[in-house]
């Protein structure tokens, strides 16, 4: 089935979205003023958490970790945090930085994860978008060769940063996650101290972290299926974090 679509200018997508940003644009709000949300999710070295036809994508965005007696396989993403309509969305809804907007908002509705397919069902812009417009998708393959290419872009940015993501969390004293499938764990540093920290970063050869990662999980048998794995579950009520569940209630 092929697929069309045409913006129409609604803004649904510009309201109460976190868009992920590379490390160029994370700095790039954080100097427009706005607050960074940090997602956090994990996966452990016998594949708990992740179906195994998705671990080599997973593990090229992950920081290599250790977690009680297993490795762990951390992702970080670092998001504009929107609740709300958008800071840069104008009364028009118009972006106001739209010639230098985030790679993600120019790749959408396209989905970055290859294991995700584009679904206009569970897209929140209106019918009239898919009606009309050039085509986006013929015969299962996406046909925009400029958005082929801001995909890979964005995917090979998350490989690329992971580790200076994982260096600046040492530093914000994140080191706590969640499971990756049973939620995220999610962080809002101050924004001067994560500036502070990124620039101090820039260019540098990174440190060797040391520091063990702890598992935030939704329930005691998630709990048990951790540690039965080498995990170790965090035991404390979150003292710098929320953790977003995703388990089915």
């Amino acid at each position: 089935m092929n697929t069309t679509f045409s913006c129409v200018g609604c803004g649904k997508c510009c309201n109460d979205h976190h868009v992920p940003l590379t490390l160029p644009e994370a700095r790039m709000w954080a100097a427009d003023g706005g607050q960074v949300i940090v997602l956090v999710e994990a996966f452990l070295g016998n594949g708990l958490g992740l179906p195994a036809q998705q671990r080599d994508h997973a593990e090229r965005r992950s920081a290599v970790v250790h977690s009680g007696e297993s490795a762990a396989y951390v992702a970080i993403t670092f998001a504009a945090y929107n609740v709300g309509p958008c800071r840069n969305l104008d009364e028009d809804n118009l972006c106001r930085i739209y010639e230098r907007r985030p790679l993600v908002c120019r790749i959408y509705p396209m989905e970055i994860n290859p294991h995700i397919a584009l679904n206009p069902a569970i897209k929140e812009c209106p019918s009239e978008s898919w009606e009309k417009g050039p085509d986006l998708i013929v015969g299962g393959e996406l046909v925009d060769r400029e958005l082929r290419v801001l995909i890979e872009r964005s995917r090979q940015a998350d490989r690329d940063d992971i580790q200076m993501k994982d260096a600046i969390c040492a530093l914000l004293g994140i080191r706590t996650t969640a499971l990756k499938g049973d939620g995220f764990t999610a962080y809002l540093p101050d924004m001067n101290e994560f500036a502070s920290i990124l620039d101090d970063l820039a260019g540098q050869t990174l440190p060797q972290w040391d520091s063990e990662w702890l598992f935030h999980v939704s329930g005691e048998d998630i709990a048990r299926q951790v540690t039965d794995a080498g995990g170790q579950v965090a035991t404390q009520a979150p003292a710098n974090y929320s953790f977003i569940s995703l388990r089915v209630a």
